[in-house]
């Protein structure tokens, strides 16, 4: 039985392992014809008591997302990845990932690092990529290492 991936989102939040993942999820794009969403989550929880004294870091937050995004997008492309978009969303990354993002684009495949950016919340709540693999209803790959990429 062979199995075809249509869709894929890959998380991204600037994490060498996200890296990793997105590395991974272009190949498997390729191989399978796929369309690839890049998303990235902003996450309004940790800049909830940040924003009441400095709405810039709101702004920041938004730009660093947009721009880390673009260079995906741009890198997807000039790999031969035919349909590349983006997602940024504000909220809860181990929530909307797992059933905003994935759901509305219809994906059959979501591609993840094994641990990102934030420490804190894997130690306090869990990990993203956790939750994500335990609410998707579609397939879900977590990227630990760098080993046996082709890029």
């Amino acid at each position: 039985m062979a199995v075809t991936y249509k869709t894929i989102v890959v998380a991204v939040d600037g994490s060498k392992e996200a890296e990793w993942a997105f590395k991974k999820a272009i190949e498997i794009a390729k191989r399978n014809d796929a369309a690839l969403v890049l998303t990235h989550i902003i996450d309004v929880r940790a800049l909830a008591a940040v924003e009441m004294h400095d709405r810039a870091v709101v702004e920041r937050s938004e730009q660093y997302a947009k721009e880390l995004l673009e260079n995906y997008q741009k890198q997807a492309a000039e790999a031969g990845v035919k349909e590349v978009s983006v997602e940024i969303e504000f909220g809860s990354p181990k929530v909307k990932i797992a059933k905003d993002i994935a759901p509305k684009h219809h994906a059959d495949l979501i591609v993840c690092g094994a641990t990102g950016l934030n420490a804190v919340e894997r130690l306090l709540i869990g990990s993203v990529s956790e939750h994500i693999t335990r609410y998707a209803k579609c397939d879900v790959l977590v990227v630990r290492t760098e080993k046996e990429l082709e890029i």
